[in-house]
């Protein structure tokens, strides 16, 4: 089920904005984040809501348009919510990028901005697992599932392939086993 899967990967993306802000604590501590870590966050967050999760609810969105405007309307402008959170993305990782290159920096200037990115990110997959996906799986007829199943499915597209979908998987993989040796060696 589409929806199913959506909601696996907000599950994902959560335990990603955990680790994000774990590091963002050692950070504020004063102490030394694994910065290979919040690195490979900011590279998964960079590629996989963009080029996979995103379009996915795209697709659902637009047939929830049709079928239900007032549930659309209710949900609000997904694009937009997407696009700002791309928008305080870039912010993160031009922050981090400044606090390696030693560039002076209020700590609590780069707390706030990666803290802005999470609590956005947060209350995005909260409205749309509190909303959106619910709406959807009210109003959608079972044709439309079929519809968009097929649009993700597209074998031309090599951004929607199962060689695509294994490297998101090692890259989370690979994220969740950096966290755990990072805090393996601060105890």
């Amino acid at each position: 089920m589409i929806i199913e899967r959506l909601s696996q990967e907000h599950r994902n993306i959560e335990k990603l904005l955990a680790i994000l802000e774990r590091e963002l604590e050692v950070f504020d501590r004063g102490d030394r984040p694994d910065y290979e870590v919040i690195g490979a966050v900011i590279s998964y967050f960079e590629l996989y809501p963009e080029v996979y999760h995103h379009p996915q609810e795209d697709l659902v969105f637009a047939k929830l348009q049709i079928r239900d405007p007032a549930a659309a309307a209710k949900v609000g402008d997904l694009a937009r919510e997407h696009q700002k959170g791309a928008e305080l993305l870039r912010r993160v990782a031009h922050a981090v990028d400044n606090v390696l290159a030693d560039r002076e920096l209020l700590r609590q200037d780069v707390d706030a901005i990666v803290r802005d990115f999470i609590e956005h990110e947060r209350r995005h997959i909260m409205k749309e697992d509190r909303d959106f996906f619910p709406a959807a799986l009210k109003a959608l007829e079972p044709e439309d599932w079929t519809e968009i199943a097929s649009a993700m499915t597209n074998p031309e597209d090599p951004l929607f392939s199962e060689a695509a979908e294994e490297t998101f998987d090692a890259l989370r993989a690979r994220i969740l086993q950096l966290e755990q040796e990072a805090e393996a060696e601060r105890h």
